[in-house]
């Protein structure tokens, strides 16, 4: 279920995700709209934010604990979210066109938004905290479904 407690790895998983976002809104890509995007996908998506932004700092079951193998899935986690900070990299460096923030890196599709959801779930597998799991299914449906409509109303 979970022990309530601060968690430093939750804290700098939230910096991870959210100091490239931060740069990000002073360099939108050109086009780039939220107007027409689905209210049920945003309602999942704020939901979904909250819900993994709560469980990531207050459940201590995410800090670092005794090595064994179940240490892999936070290694894991840490990987994709190492993918993300060099998607953001990539996309810094690129024209930031929308065809730049929608790509896919490494062959994960619509990176910026499959990477970090993808990296909380695998951090709530290694917590064992199965409300970190629901928040990041909550989050996913969301953030990526949002990401999903944006690309195909642009790109399809």
């Amino acid at each position: 279920m979970g022990h309530m407690g601060f968690s430093y790895i939750g804290l700098i998983f939230l910096l991870m995700l959210f100091i490239p976002n931060l740069i990000w809104t002073k360099n939108m890509p050109k086009g780039y709209t939220a107007e027409h995007e689905s209210k049920l996908l945003l309602t999942f998506e704020r939901i979904g934010e909250v819900l993994t932004c709560c469980c990531a700092l207050l459940f201590s079951d995410f800090n670092i604990k005794r090595w064994s193998l179940w240490s892999l899935w936070l290694i894991a986690a840490f990987l994709l979210m190492g993918f993300y900070e060099l998607w953001w990299i990539r996309y810094f460096r690129s024209r930031q066109r929308l065809a730049d923030f929608y790509s896919s890196f490494c062959g994960i599709p619509l990176a910026g938004a499959t990477l970090p959801v993808a990296a909380f779930f695998l951090l709530g597998i290694y917590g064992n905290v199965i409300w970190m799991l629901l928040a990041t299914i909550v989050l996913g449906i969301g953030h990526i479904g949002i990401h999903m409509q944006h690309y195909r109303s642009n790109f399809d």
